[in-house]
This record gives structure tokens, C-alpha cells and sequence, in this order.
């Protein structure tokens, strides 16, 4: 499986001086080596990008559509393949690794679908005063300019998507910097783009260290930046440069309110096993997962054995294997310091109710109890296989403790009951909220973003083509209206 793999220039395969190897987090194998551009190369790509931005946006709304296309065939042929690659690179488990390519091939189809009908303007009389006589307004969107996509190594094609599928859609150029651990898959997606007939220069798919990414940040060429990863890192990308379009999807502890009336058993049996599983796919890799249970007291000691229980069922182990549920995380270095919070948790006075043992980069599937508010699991993203569970007195107090964060990115709450989920809609702050399931569930074309330190901005592709570009007015004057 080991090869070299040049990254993306302008539309065309380039190497550089210099490069780096990419790991298997599971076994420590090499997946492959990646070629590195030089500050010449970089340099290339963005005036390229800069130079074709008027081009691009004027091409042919069917022209951008069919790449889109295109790029959605392929990646079906080929998902066997690219979900082994992701595996391999990022340790996530087959399965995933598989529906994260069937999610890529929805951004790329819902991309080309809104290709066709976005732009299509809107007519508005300003004939309402009489200083408006015979005037018309006309409202259409065009790109900002170039884009630069930073996408993290979590979901190494599909995040990338998410940066790519929208610039293509409404033709604004873009430089896609993928995460230093999981490059190939972006790589992999700038082969698909290269059988297009895109105009050169109107992408290209850099595997640059994250230490030259100032220099690309702060380029004046490069006039929005989309930046899916840690909270420090992104904010520190927007104070930078406080003049540029910034979209910042960050982090989250992600809550699952569990209610009163959410108390039979078949219901707290489908709320244990969602729980569970998506407290844990990916190694809990996920901006939503499960971090936080927040029970009602009149189901929590019915519910609590049942999430241990799906917890202690899931298989952790070769990501390779089709059934693996629970895999490596990025590194073993991601591993420590995830076993780091939850010693520190259980030393504070935490209750371990399973888990908590480390194996490499691997970490068990955690869950606790009892947890001091002033831990650093309770406070931060743990971005690993821990949950932990806490006991509430109804609605408003429920609703309350989700609230105590300064994340806000998607919640779920268990109910059967309407009024309540608007309730929920209205009183939690974050950017979704999903009733009768966790808050891990993200369909790829819905608004997706946080509130408080969770982001700015919103994915889904349609959402992300707004963020591109921004409205321009032509108003037509002299016409019998």
C-alpha cells in the first residue's frame, strides 16, 4: 500500500524538495509518503488561483455542475479503495471510513444539484416611494475570490468536501490545505478533480506543514478562509486577519438530554445504544459526539447500566476489521492525552464506571460518573471514547446543565413530547438541536455550525455557497413597471 503521492498544483501533480510520511495509528505502518510544495510552489498555486478568479466565476453554471458530477461517479467507483485509505491513514474503523465516502459522494451530488439553480437572482420594485418610480432592483451573489479550505484530520475527505464541492458550485477558486496526518484522502479527491475540465488554477490541494499555513492565511489573494479544527487554532486564524470572511466550525462536548417521559424500556434501550455508539465512532473523534448525558433522575438509575452495558459491547480493535466498532485514535499521543483528563478525573473524584485503560494510540470506551465540574473533561472537548453521565431534576434544570459551556455546537434531546422540543429549540444554545436521537446526527446539506466558542458560520452545502460569495444590487432605471 505504500506509495508517494504528489499533491495538487494549480490543477496538475507536483513534487517538491521535500517530504513526509504518513502512519497507520493502528500498527505504525506507513500508508504513504507525501511529496511537499516549496514557497515557490505554494506562491504558484495562490497567484494562480488569484489570476483565474474572474474566469471562474463566469464559467458556465452547467460547467461546474457536470465537474461536480463527475467527481460524484468517481468517487462511488472508487469507494471501496479511497474508505481503505482513510482507514489507513486515520485508524478509523471500515465501516466509517465507508460512510464517510458515501457522505463525500452526497456533498459533491447536493454541490452540483445547487450549481444549477443557485445565482438565479431576485427581482425587487423600488417603486414603493415615490423616489423609486419606474426603478427595479436586482439581487445576485458572486464569489468573494479565493478560498482557502483547512480541513482536520477527523474526516479527512468528507470535511474536505465541505470545502471544496461549495467553491466549485458558485466558481470561486480554491487552495485546499488538508491536516499533515491525513492528507492522502484530499489528494486522492484532487486526482477525481483533475479529470474535469476546470479551469487551471481554479484549485489545487497543498500538503504544506501547519507552521507555513501564516503565510497562506495571511495573503491578501485569499480573501476567505473555511476552517474546520481546534478552537484556539481558529480563533487565532480570525484575529489574524480581521478583514477576511472566516467560517470557524470548532469544537464541542456534545449533550444528551434524556427526559422524564422518555421512560419505557424499549425507549431507554434505543437511547442507551445511540449513546453509546456515538459517544464512540470515530475513537470519539467527532465534533458531535456524546460527551455529556444529562439524565432525568426518574430514568437516570434505569438508564445509566444500559449505556455501560452498549458500551461494553461495542468491539474495539483493527480498523481493518468490518467488525470493529471502536478504533485508534489519531496518534498515541492524542491516546495520552486523553488517558491524562480521565486519571485526572477519577483522581478528583470521579466515579469510572468503565474503561479507562490505554493500549497505544487506542483508548478503551470510557464511561463516568460523579464528575467534578472543574475537570478539564468537564469543561473542554475531550475528542476521545469518554462519556460521562450526570443527574437532573426536570426540563429547566436539564436544559440548563447543557447550557453550562462554553461550547455550543449541536445538542439531542430524548422526548416524545412537541411542546417540549420547541421548548428545547428555543432554550439551548447551539447551532442544531436533534429530538428523539444524540447529537451526533448531521445530514450533509442541513445548516451546520455552533454558537459561544463552537464557531462561525455554517457548513451544509448550500449554507457554505452563501458564505463564498455575498450580494450585489443592479438597479434598472426607466422602466414601466
Amino acid at each position: 500500500m505504500t506509495s508517494t503521492h504528489a499533491f495538487w498544483l494549480a490543477g496538475r501533480p507536483a513534487t517538491g524538495e521535500d517530504s513526509f510520511d504518513v502512519t497507520n495509528p493502528w500498527d505504525g505502518r506507513t500508508v504513504g509518503t507525501v511529496a511537499v510544495p516549496t514557497d515557490a510552489q505554494v506562491e504558484e498555486a495562490v497567484a494562480a488561483a488569484y489570476a483565474v478568479r474572474e474566469e471562474f466565476a463566469a464559467t458556465p453554471a452547467h460547467v461546474r455542475a457536470a465537474a461536480l458530477d463527475h467527481v460524484v461517479r468517481r468517487l462511488t467507483e472508487r469507494t471501496e479503495e479511497i474508505a481503505q485509505l482513510i482507514s489507513a491513514e486515520n485508524g478509523k474503523p471500515i465501516k466509517w471510513a465507508r460512510g464517510e465516502v458515501g457522505r463525500a459522494v452526497s456533498v459533491f451530488r447536493f454541490a452540483a444539484e445547487e450549481a444549477r439553480r443557485f445565482n438565479g437572482g431576485e427581482a425587487q420594485r423600488l417603486d414603493t416611494d415615490a423616489g423609486g418610480t419606474g426603478r427595479l432592483g436586482l439581487t445576485r451573489r458572486f464569489p468573494r475570490g479565493p478560498v482557502l479550505g483547512i480541513a482536520p484530520f477527523n474526516f479527512p475527505l468528507n470535511l474536505s468536501a465541505h470545502k471544496v464541492a461549495p467553491a466549485i458550485a458558485v466558481g470561486a477558486p480554491i487552495i485546499l490545505k488538508p491536516a499533515p496526518a491525513t492528507p492522502i484522502s484530499s489528494l486522492i479527491l484532487g486526482e477525481l478533480l483533475a479529470e474535469t475540465d476546470l479551469p487551471a488554477g481554479s484549485w489545487s490541494v497543498l500538503t504544506v506543514p501547519n507552521d507555513q499555513m501564516p503565510a497562506l492565511v495571511q495573503d491578501e489573494r485569499l480573501p476567505v478562509i473555511s476552517f474546520t479544527g481546534s478552537g484556539p487554532v481558529g480563533y487565532a486564524i480570525m484575529e489574524s486577519v480581521p478583514r477576511k470572511h472566516c467560517t470557524l466550525e470548532l469544537g464541542g462536548n456534545g449533550a444528551a438530554v434524556v427526559l422524564a417521559d422518555w421512560s419505557s424500556e424499549e425507549d431507554l434501550e434505543w437511547a442507551a445504544t445511540r449513546i453509546a455508539t456515538f459517544s464512540n465512532y470515530q475513537g470519539g473523534q467527532s465534533c458531535i459526539s456524546v460527551q455529556r448525558v444529562i439524565a432525568d433522575a426518574s430514568v437516570y438509575h434505569r438508564l445509566v447500566p444500559k449505556i455501560v452495558a452498549a458500551v461494553e459491547a461495542l468491539v474495539t480493535g483493527d480498523p481493518s476489521d468490518a467488525a470493529t466498532d471502536v478504533g485508534p485514535l489519531v496518534s498515541e499521543d492524542a491516546a495520552r492525552r486523553v488517558e491524562s483528563w480521565v486519571d485526572e478525573a477519577v483522581g478528583a473524584g470521579a466515579t469510572l464506571l468503565t474503561g479507562g485503560k490505554r493500549d497505544g494510540a487506542t483508548y478503551a470506551p470510557t464511561v463516568l460518573a460523579d464528575l467534578p465540574g472543574t475537570t478539564t473533561i468537564a469543561c473542554e472537548e475531550v475528542f476521545g471514547p469518554v462519556l460521562y453521565v450526570q443527574r437532573t431534576e426536570g426540563e429547566a434544570e436539564a436544559f440548563a446543565a447543557a447550557n453550562d459551556s462554553r461550547y455550543g455546537l449541536q445538542a439531542g434531546v430524548f422526548t416524545h413530547d412537541l411542546q417540549t422540543a420547541f421548548r428545547a429549540h428555543r432554550a439551548l444554545e447551539v447551532g442544531g438541536v436533534v429530538i428523539g436521537d444524540v447529537p451526533s446526527y448531521r445530514a450533509d446539506q442541513m445548516p451546520y455550525g455552533g454558537a459561544k466558542q463552537s464557531g462561525v458560520g455554517r457548513e451544509g452545502v448550500r449554507y457554505a455557497m452563501d458564505d463564498y460569495t455575498y450580494e450585489r444590487v443592479l438597479v434598472l432605471t426607466g422602466l414601466a413597471l
